[in-house]
């Protein structure tokens, strides 16, 4: 695989999933505060299909994002991570990658969920 496949692979792998989370969590942000305000009067949104959509978008990029770091590990496994760069940081990032997007399929999984289970505009 080329140097330049490996980098792009390992930048995805290591901002793939987080960029997915961010996304889900501020336009999940902005549908609550729609449905909440007069905006709902004219559009009339229909808040857990938002939810579910964001969730359909963003599981799948964080999952290909997994797979980008696996791959970047598999082709860096014979590099030690103290080994000079780029080799050694790209099997440290991808190592760092692996675990972190599992964290972020499971905040996107539970933060989707959550938004569902507990709709917004209603008192305590």
């Amino acid at each position: 695989m080329s140097a330049r496949r490996v980098e792009f692979l390992q930048w995805f792998g290591l901002f793939g999933a987080f960029a997915a989370w961010v996304a889900q969590l501020v336009l999940g942000w902005g549908v609550s505060e729609a449905r909440c305000g007069a905006a709902n009067f004219v559009w009339h949104l229909n808040f857990d299909a938002w939810q579910i959509t964001l969730m359909a978008i963003g599981i799948p990029v964080a999952l290909l994002s997994e797979w980008a770091a696996i791959t970047v590990f598999r082709e860096t496994r014979d590099v030690e991570h103290e080994e000079a760069p780029p080799w050694g940081r790209r099997n440290f990032f991808a190592a760092a990658a692996m675990i972190g997007n599992v964290l972020f399929v499971v905040m996107i999984l539970l933060g989707g969920l959550g938004a569902i289970y507990h709709s917004p505009c209603k008192a305590a």
